[in-house]
Order: structure tokens, then C-alpha cells, then sequence
């Protein structure tokens, strides 16, 4: 049985990558959603594994050298940091993952591999879901323990905030965003041919229970994912009758939450769009709660000051969450845009460096040889993430950013698989 298990984990290993790390690669990718600490324990030694034998090192692709530069500024920024504990400790958050890029890179260096990831990223999403149905519907609550509280599930009852889904996440923004990221492909595996009836039917049944729970976590970004999504995986085939469609689905929300829409056209619209969605998009339901601390607005103002009188190396990592409240007297862990807290953190240099980095990805990797369907997904993945971003910073939860960076490696080996194919003769 055990045997019968390796050999089909090896299937579809990439001719670069150890047959033992692809393996461990598989299983650390099941585990992560549900326990960073035991997906971990796979992942780390996939990745030595992932970083030995290489062809080349990793100073020698040109890829890599915005992460080298970035990672030199961030170092040097410590030196002069507000809080230097907060910002050494916040590089952790950074330099594994600059390492994890490259390393990761031998598992997805192929299209079945990068289908097989992406099933793998999908199968470890079920907890996710499950927990956060049932932490909302069946009034579930952590927290739970495992392996003698090797594994804890703390799941907040009703939901954080109360009455959104968060899950097995700390926050329900954060349990969107994950969502959001699997939802390409679980989108993909639903609509990949040759998939029999029965096999279908469980995809199509995970791929609602995901949607739901998604909508469920009234997550704005969350639910522009969804929307978004589904041009980019089903391809430009689908377009001409697919964004007709998505338009005119899209106009009565557009008419239900859009200020000084006449009465007359936005008391219907209202009457079609569930209450929970419009007030929700339009933040009627806060009206005349929140302080102008409390919006992002205030808060990218305050990091836009912050650059601007430190923009070469910046304050530090975390330092946004000290000088906020010292300015505002409201505390706010970070600045709800990522371009603008590593600016605040380590500098405009820095930030330009891997901003641009994954820019290059997407653009680079789009306009390489025809996608596939699930290539197609996975570009659309990371186009979501970089999306939510930019109003948001769920990469702090480590799960998160973990997925990102071997997503972002996806990409970089797509790209290189093209530039072999174009090198090879004939």
C-alpha cells in the first residue's frame, strides 16, 4: 500500500526535481491550509531538496536579482529602523520566501506538474471550507486540538468579525483571499475535459460549497474575485458571450450601490440585489460609524507622508502599525495596500524592485506560448492575489504567502519554458 502510494505521488514529477521532494512538495501543499507547522515540515526539506543540483546558482538568473536587491535594502534598513526588533523580525516574512522562489521552482517547472499543484492546492482547501460552514451554520467553535495540540484549529464562533466566515483563518478577509486564490482552480479542474460524471459532480459540489462559503465571508475583494475570475480561466473563447453575460448581471449591483443614482432606478435595483450585498459593497450599513482613522483613505495618507520622509530605506518592518497610532491615535496593523508597506518598511527602491518583479511575471508570462486551461488558472490566481493587495495585506498570514511565492514560481517557469522551446532546434 505504502509503495502503491510513493509511485503514484511521483507521478507527473518534473525531470528537475528530486522524485522525494516532489513528494513532499504534494503533501505540504494538502497540509497547509489546515497547519503551517506540519505543511512546514514537508515544505522546508522539498525545498532544500528543490535547491540542490541546479543548473545554475540562483545569482545567475536575472529573475532572481530584484529579490537580491531588495533583500540587501531591507537589511541595510534595519540599521536604521524606529523599532529594529520589529524590523528584523519582520524579514522573516520576506528573505525564506525570496529562497523559496527559486527553490520551489523544479516542482512547477512543468504544466502537468502546475495541474497537479493546483488540484493538490484545491483537495487541502476542504477543510477550509467545511470548518467555515460549519462555524456559521452549525454554530461549530475551536478551538480544536490534534496530535496532542501539535495541530489547533482556533475558529472563532459565529465568525471574526461576528457573522462573516473566517474558518480556519484568524480574520474573514483572510479566509477570502485564500478563497479567492483557490477559486481559478477549482474553476479549472470543474471545466477540464475528460473528466468522468462522478469525479465532476464532486468538483461541482466542492466548487458551490467554496463559492458559498466565499460569499459568506462578505469579503468586497473577495467577491470581485469571483467575478473576475471567470473571463481569465474560461479564455478568450468565452468572451463574446461570456462578458456580455457578466455585464449585464454586473448592472443592477452597479445601479443598487452607486451614489446619486436616481431613486427611481436604484429602489429596484435594491428590491433584485440581496440587502447583505448592496449595503455591504456600499458601506451603508457603517454609515456615520467609522472614524476617518478607521478608513483606508486616512490610512494611505499616512503612509504616503511616511515615504515621503524616509523614502530610501524606510521605517522598518511594522513600524506603520507604531507611527499610525502616534498620528492618528487609532491603531492599525499595516496600511491595507502592500506596494505602499513595503515602501513605508523598507524603502520606494525596495518596494519598485519586487513590485515591478511581479508585474514582470504577469506581463512576461502571458505573453509566452499559448496557455492551457490550468495555466490560464494559475495566471489568474496570481493576478487575484496581487489584486487584493492592493486593498489589503493577507500575505502576513503565512499560509498565504507561502501559496503566493510558489504561485509567482509557476510563472517563472513557464517563462522558461518557452525560452528552452524557443532555443531548441527545429
Amino acid at each position: 500500500m505504502t509503495a502503491r502510494l510513493y509511485a503514484w505521488l511521483r507521478g507527473d514529477c518534473p525531470a528537475a526535481a528530486s522524485p522525494s521532494g516532489w513528494c513532499l512538495f504534494q503533501l505540504g501543499l494538502l497540509l497547509l491550509p489546515s497547519s503551517v507547522l506540519l505543511a512546514s515540515l514537508l515544505l522546508m526539506p522539498a525545498l532544500v531538496l528543490g535547491s540542490l543540483r541546479r543548473e545554475c546558482a540562483y545569482w545567475h538568473d536575472r529573475w532572481n536579482w530584484p529579490l537580491l536587491v531588495a533583500g540587501g535594502l531591507m537589511l541595510l534598513g534595519c540599521f536604521s529602523a524606529v523599532r529594529a526588533d520589529l524590523a528584523w523580525a519582520g524579514l522573516a516574512n520576506w528573505l525564506p520566501f525570496f529562497w523559496g522562489f527559486w527553490g520551489f521552482q523544479p516542482y512547477v517547472a512543468e504544466a502537468g506538474a502546475r495541474r497537479r499543484t493546483a488540484l493538490w492546492m484545491v483537495a487541502g482547501t476542504v477543510p477550509v471550507v467545511l470548518t467555515g460552514l460549519g462555524q456559521l451554520w452549525l454554530g461549530w467553535q475551536g478551538p480544536w486540538q490534534f496530535l496532542g495540540g501539535l495541530v489547533i484549529w482556533f475558529m472563532a464562533p459565529g465568525g471574526e468579525p461576528e457573522g462573516r466566515l473566517s474558518g480556519l483563518f484568524d480574520y474573514a478577509n483572510i479566509a477570502a483571499a485564500w478563497l479567492a486564490l483557490v477559486w481559478p482552480l477549482i474553476l479549472a479542474a470543474l471545466v477540464q475535459p475528460g473528466l468522468d460524471r462522478p469525479r465532476r459532480t464532486v468538483v461541482l459540489i466542492l466548487a458551490v460549497a467554496l463559492v458559498t462559503a466565499l460569499v459568506l465571508t462578505e469579503s468586497r475583494n473577495g467577491w470581485g474575485a469571483l467575478v473576475l475570475a471567470v473571463p481569465l480561466v474560461l479564455g478568450p473563447v468565452s468572451w463574446p458571450w461570456l462578458l456580455p453575460l457578466l455585464a449585464l448581471g454586473l448592472i443592477p449591483v452597479l445601479l443598487a450601490v452607486w451614489p446619486g443614482v436616481p431613486e427611481l432606478l436604484q429602489e429596484p435595483a435594491r428590491a433584485l440585489v440581496p440587502e447583505s450585498v448592496w449595503s455591504r459593497l456600499s458601506d451603508s450599513r457603517y454609515a456615520g460609524e467609522r472614524a476617518l482613522a478607521s478608513t483606508r483613505l486616512s490610512q494611505w495618507g499616512v503612509a504616503l507622508q511616511l515615504i515621503v520622509e524616509r523614502p530610501w530605506l524606510g521605517w522598518g518592518a511594522a513600524a506603520f502599525s507604531v507611527l499610525y497610532l502616534l498620528r492618528t491615535g487609532k491603531w492599525h496593523g499595516h496600511s491595507h495596500n502592500l506596494p505602499l508597506e513595503l515602501a513605508v518598511s523598507s524603502g520606494v527602491p525596495a518596494a519598485l524592485a519586487l513590485v515591478g518583479l511581479v508585474l514582470a511575471l504577469l506581463i512576461v508570462s502571458l505573453r509566452c506560448s499559448r496557455m492551457g486551461l490550468f495555466d490560464r488558472a494559475w495566471w489568474a490566481a496570481v493576478l487575484v492575489l496581487v489584486v487584493l493587495h492592493g486593498t489589503d495585506v493577507p500575505f502576513f498570514d503565512s499560509r498565504l504567502n507561502i501559496a503566493g511565492w510558489i504561485l509567482l514560481a509557476g510563472l517563472r517557469s513557464r517563462i522558461r519554458e518557452t525560452e528552452t522551446a524557443a532555443l531548441s532546434p527545429g
